[in-house]
């Protein structure tokens, strides 16, 4: 079993989370983002410009801003310095924002042009924004549901601004799994027509409860059918149904065990037909730099096998490590599978 996700303990926290986590109640390839755009393919846009290791790669390597969580709550690191970070410390040249740490700034122009001067100064490709906080996408009230859907028109609107060609959103919501389905499907296909309007993708990531049911997030896909809408797989995040914690802290939340995990292989390769994404999640790594919970070599040969030549985003989210240690293995883990594979 994995760590308790990091991102869920703050998100908790903070209100902001309200995935089902089995706590509360809880086309296909021809349309995959991961085959190459023209945009990807502009020496700007290539993750590592100049590694000849990268450039083997079937995929591009991407850095999610959630791998630096601590410090950017802590208040140690500074939002508009990410993208600087991950070229000139990781060698990293796409990012994958987080709203939670520009919460409100999606309206602010002047900040969003700072945000898209820094990265086009360190030639550095503004991937997607995760949007949470922003209401449940499967709530059986239609106008909880219908605000959640307009509240993400504004990341949509920034993530276009910037240079991002999507949005992560969750498939969050309470009740039976397909009800919170039905709706689901609904929000996505109204959020995706908006974004449609921007050239924009809105894409579900495997977040805890129903969510990490492969099969139960490939057939909201299957309904929505819409080629700008998809998933974003995450390698690590499979846990359905989590412990209770003895109080609502982060460190409460860390010591709570997962009692229900579907099998991320499973889910990945279900996942997969309708990824426009993919997050690298990573927790401890052994001797051998190898991740010891997840079977790095046996996801990205089913990543490889669905079609896929996009972004895999690293995501650390480990206690042993510092987080820039924990970005270094795994990106350095990325590379030795990814040729391999």
């Amino acid at each position: 079993m994995s760590k308790a996700n990091d991102r869920r303990n703050f998100l908790r926290q903070m209100g902001l989370y309200t995935m089902g986590l089995g706590i509360l109640p809880s086309v296909l390839a021809a349309c995959n983002e991961g085959k190459s755009t023209d945009s990807e393919k502009d020496s700007s846009a290539a993750p590592d410009a100049g590694s000849k290791l990268t450039k083997d790669l079937f995929f591009k390597i991407s850095l999610a801003e959630w791998s630096f969580h601590k410090a950017l709550f802590a208040g140690k690191m500074n939002h508009l310095d990410f993208a600087a970070r991950a070229k000139n410390e990781f060698g990293i040249s796409g990012v994958e924002y987080v709203n939670q740490f520009f919460k409100d700034k999606a309206k602010d122009q002047s900040y969003l042009a700072d945000m898209k001067k820094r990265a086009d100064d360190n030639g550095v490709r503004s991937v997607l924004i995760m949007c949470d906080g922003e209401g449940e996408m499967g709530d059986q009230d239609v106008k909880k549901r219908l605000q959640a859907v307009e509240n993400h028109y504004k990341w949509v609107e920034a993530a276009k601004y910037l240079g991002c060609h999507a949005i992560r959103v969750n498939a969050a919501g309470e009740g039976k799994p397909e009800d919170v389905a039905k709706a689901a499907a609904e929000s996505l296909a109204k959020l995706a027509s908006f974004g449609k309007e921007h050239d924009i993708n809105v894409i579900v990531e495997n977040h805890g409860g129903n969510s990490s049911n492969g099969k139960w997030l490939s057939g909201i896909m299957k309904n929505v059918n819409m080629p700008n809408c998809g998933t974003l797989p995450d390698l690590g995040n499979f846990c359905i149904k989590r412990s209770k914690p003895e109080n609502n802290t982060p460190e409460a939340w860390a010591k709570t065990t997962c009692l229900e995990e579907y099998d991320r292989y499973e889910g990945v390769q279900e996942l997969m037909p309708f990824a426009k994404g993919v997050s690298a999640k990573s927790f401890d790594f052994d001797a051998a730099g190898n991740e010891t919970t997840i079977d790095y070599k046996r996801v990205l040969q089913i990543v490889k096998a669905a079609g896929f030549t996009g972004y895999i985003g690293v995501e650390y989210e480990g206690e042993v490590l510092s987080e820039e240690e924990g970005v270094r293995k795994t990106k350095e883990l990325l590379l030795k599978m990814g040729a391999e594979v």
